[in-house]
């Protein structure tokens, strides 16, 4: 059954909106989220006093509405009829996608922007064959490597088969899953340091995680984050950086499951991000360069965050790139932009433009 949320549209216009942007015509938008992170009738009160997981939906939907849009929230975890009805039944201008899984499974979430395009529904974020590549953390780094972009050395482990460390790959080394998002099987044990330790820990993502395991080489040094915003004509926000306070004194500098969701350790700990500050001479200039040349090795389009790795001789380390990153309001992608005077309403705005204008192949069809 469709599940739709549609609330009148707000009078006013959120108040970091520029008002010299042109006026735009006004679009329905069919928001697509997994069925658990629908935000409820109430949800302007629950905000208020706490961080729900359905925060980043209620975030975009909130915006969509002020920028003077229609909004309608479709639940979608297993069933692509519910979006087929819902294109038939609103007629969507466009689909915002923030959906990160189809089944459960963050590799299908290329499938679903597929169907999209196979209903000929325009949408937000990145296209199907950018998904693809970039969510196969082996096959970037080939691509990449290709190009000459420096990626650390690695080697993939399949799930049934002895582990054998190559030659090239020395320790300290870094284990986790080939294809799993947000840090999933990600923890302090993934920094091994001998051959026994490294055989634990594939083992534990096979088990645990259920997809091959990707082993890399440990790039000590600064974690940087870039956002590149745009299909053809790109834009990069400021470079942000992950401080890992007295993590850093007692523990690996790495963004583990713990490090980006557990709040109370994020405190506890000193966790935060922000602008990075002090960066060596020609370092955001390089990264600047750089970051264009990720996205568009990978075909991807609307918008992306490039994780970096900066070693203290200064060499720079892409670790991979993840479309369609958080839009929370509050989350680095966001806060960057904001950083370079795009205010939340803008980019959410922006983001809609990039939707309608990619050109999908059933546009010249």
């Amino acid at each position: 059954m469709v599940v739709l949320l549609r609330k009148a549209v707000e009078k006013a216009f959120a108040r970091d909106y520029d008002a010299a942007m042109p006026k735009r015509p006004r679009l329905r938008v069919l928001v697509l989220v997994h069925e658990d992170l629908v935000p409820p009738p109430d949800a302007d009160e629950l905000v208020k006093n706490s961080h729900p997981a359905w925060e980043t939906e209620y975030d975009v939907l909130r915006t969509i509405r002020r920028l003077g849009h229609e909004a309608h929230a479709l639940g979608v975890q297993s069933d692509l009829g519910v979006i087929r009805s819902a294109i038939e039944v609103l007629k969507p201008d466009i689909a915002f996608n923030l959906l990160e899984e189809f089944h459960g499974i963050a590799l299908y979430d290329q499938a679903v922007v597929g169907y999209l395009e196979l209903m000929r529904t325009p949408y937000t974020g990145c296209n199907p064959r950018g998904l693809m590549l970039a969510r196969d953390k082996v096959l970037t780094k080939k691509i990449l490597a290709f190009h000459r972009i420096p990626v650390p050395a690695f080697a993939v482990m399949p799930i049934g088969r002895p582990v054998r460390r190559p030659r090239k790959l020395q320790f300290p080394l870094l284990v986790k899953s080939v294809s799993e998002e947000a840090s999933r099987g990600i923890s302090q044990a993934s920094v091994v340091r001998d051959d026994e330790k490294l055989a634990e820990r594939v083992a534990f993502i096979h088990a645990k995680v259920g997809t091959d395991a990707l082993v890399e080489q440990y790039i000590e040094g600064r974690e940087l984050y870039v956002g590149v915003i745009g299909n053809r004509r790109l834009r990069s926000f400021p470079v942000w950086e992950m401080f890992f306070g007295t993590l850093a004194e007692n523990g690996e500098p790495i963004a583990t499951e713990k490090v980006k969701f557990d709040v109370e350790y994020q405190a506890r700990k000193g966790v935060r991000t922000g602008p990075a500050v002090d960066l060596p001479e020609g370092v955001e200039r390089r990264i600047a360069r750089l970051c264009p040349r990720i996205y568009r090795a990978l075909g991807l389009t609307g918008f992306a965050r490039i994780d970096l790795r900066l070693t203290p001789a200064g060499e720079i380390f892409v670790l991979e790139a993840n479309p369609n990153p958080n839009l929370e309001k509050q989350e680095d992608f966001a806060l960057s932009a904001r950083a370079a005077k795009v205010s939340y309403t803008a980019l959410i705005q922006r983001i809609l433009q990039l939707g309608l204008a990619y050109r999908a192949a059933w546009k010249g069809a």
